[in-house]
């Protein structure tokens, strides 16, 4: 009897760990549903077919009240992270501003460095593409992205 009960135990424990820990594997669930397999077979090959039927009639209730209990809403929401993230990533001062003049240091296609003053800044090319030791313009700071342009010779 002892055997019968700790294989019911363990297959269900193995069912729940699978649903609620490691999901997606596959393992644990298909172990779980074997112990409880083996449990109604060696309750039906040990005790006869009454405490076999018994036996394999109280898991699967079990395992549906457990599937009904798992499939509900209210059980999944207990264990979704509910914490937003609505903060951005700001510099404690702004080193560079609109009108601002630089060199490229590489490529802007359409992204790359250039020298303004004395920092080196990661910008974007505001239309097209920019060569190498090419002066720019800042023309937009917008959420931490600097655009910029190429200076037009008059």
């Amino acid at each position: 009897m002892g055997l019968l009960i700790t294989l019911i135990l363990v297959g269900f424990v193995l069912i729940l760990a699978e649903i609620l820990i490691i999901p997606g594997v596959g393992v644990a669930g298909i172990l779980g549903l074997l112990s409880l397999g083996g449990s109604c077979y060696y309750a039906f090959y040990e005790f006869g077919s009454l405490t076999g039927g018994i036996v394999t009639g109280v898991t699967a209730l079990i395992l549906l009240l457990l599937t009904i209990y798992v499939l509900r809403a209210k059980t999944w929401k207990r264990f979704a992270l509910e914490t937003n993230i609505d903060s951005k990533a700001v510099s404690a001062e702004r080193v560079i501003e609109v009108g601002d003049r630089g060199k490229t240091v590489t490529r802007l296609a359409p992204m790359g460095a250039v020298r303004v003053g004395d920092n080196v800044v990661e910008v974007k090319a505001l239309e097209g593409m920019i060569d190498t030791d090419v002066e720019v313009e800042v023309v937009l700071i917008e959420d931490n992205k600097i655009y910029v342009s190429p200076l037009r010779e008059m």
